[in-house]
């Protein structure tokens, strides 16, 4: 079953309007190349243009636009709550600093032996651009158009952050999963748990 099959299993013919929950999917509009707030007419098509991320899924055409995934110039949609009725929001960013394990530091300091002074300014400049160095070798083209899409979206995520301020942000390193390893959902879940409770534990001792 393909992943946009397995989608249509999940949701009934629902018209966005007639949902209990106000609802609005972000997507891009490649024609236009500007932001998109869906929030009327199909659910399912609403989160089919909102996913579509390129090389993974094809674009949707809807009139004159042509959709694809919201992150592409937004991944952290602050801004369509805005004229909601709310108490608190939430901001969800996927694109959070690379978190290095043990095994990364310890590479590091190896690699640092035999080295000219030169070489050594050159990989502290490398490692300022926040780049994650681990497993780069035979990556598809797949997988270097995922870490391109992660590096991009974890800049514009920064910037959108701080100009939409959400009440309480829960932040998940961007190489925490890889994009594809839907097998790892238990953990994925059980991990966005642990995280959201964190990040509202710290907002209510913030707010005594």
């Amino acid at each position: 079953m393909t992943g946009i099959s397995t989608l249509v299993g999940f949701l009934e013919d629902i018209q966005i309007e007639n949902l209990s929950i106000p609802f609005t999917a972000v997507a891009t509009d490649i024609i236009t190349e500007k932001e998109v707030w869906i929030n009327t007419g199909s659910l399912f098509d609403a989160i089919r243009a909102s996913v579509s991320l390129p090389l993974f899924f094809t674009p949707v055409k809807n009139g004159e636009s042509l959709l694809i995934d919201g992150g592409v110039l937004n991944p952290v949609p602050i801004a369509p709550t805005f004229n909601d009725d709310t108490d608190l929001t939430i901001a969800v960013n996927l694109g959070g600093s690379i978190i290095k394990n043990d095994n990364d530091s310890k590479n590091d300091n190896d690699d640092n032996k035999d080295v000219t002074e030169f070489q050594i300014k050159i990989k502290k400049f490398i490692e300022t651009l926040d780049i994650d160095n681990k497993n780069t070798k035979n990556w598809s083209m797949y997988e270097v158009a995922d870490k391109a899409f992660d590096t991009m979206q974890s800049t514009i995520a920064r910037m959108k952050i701080a100009s939409y301020p959400p009440d309480l942000e829960i932040e998940i390193a961007r190489n925490t999963y890889e994009t594809l390893e839907f097998d790892k959902s238990a953990e994925i879940i059980k991990l966005g748990y642990e995280k959201a409770q964190l990040a509202y534990d710290l907002y209510n001792q913030g707010e005594k």
